[in-house]
């Protein structure tokens, strides 16, 4: 998996939660391996994949900016994604956050098995 490829899946992610409730439960139907966690702020920590699911049916994003991605890879099965966003929802004030996602190679492709969102 190139530097690209990871940061278009994470683009994809956040497409997806800025279009439907289905787009955004599809998605993460799809790349969520079968053993996950998320850690996002506030001290929760999800790691019910179907929750977590769930979870991405929430109110849709109305703009999002990835700042300074940068992708590294610790083995050659694995690639972790980091970069900031800013993040606006119609009517809320902005979402500015430091993001970790990490990914990693399976038969069926890559799946997203750790994610962790840091407010700043």
């Amino acid at each position: 998996m190139t530097r690209d490829d990871v940061i278009d899946l994470e683009r994809q992610g956040w497409q997806a939660l800025s279009s439907t409730p289905e787009a955004a439960t599809g998605f993460y139907e799809r790349i969520l391996d079968r053993t996950v966690v998320m850690l996002l702020p506030g001290g929760m920590v999800l790691d019910d994949r179907a929750a977590i699911v769930k979870a991405m049916s929430g109110r849709p994003w109305s703009s999002y900016e990835l700042q300074d991605p940068r992708v590294s890879h610790p083995t050659t099965d694995t690639a972790l994604v980091t970069y900031g966003v800013l993040a606006r929802r119609d009517g809320a004030p902005p979402y500015s956050a430091l993001m970790s996602s990490l990914y990693a190679r399976r038969q069926d492709g890559w799946r997203l098995v750790f994610h962790q969102q840091t407010p700043r």
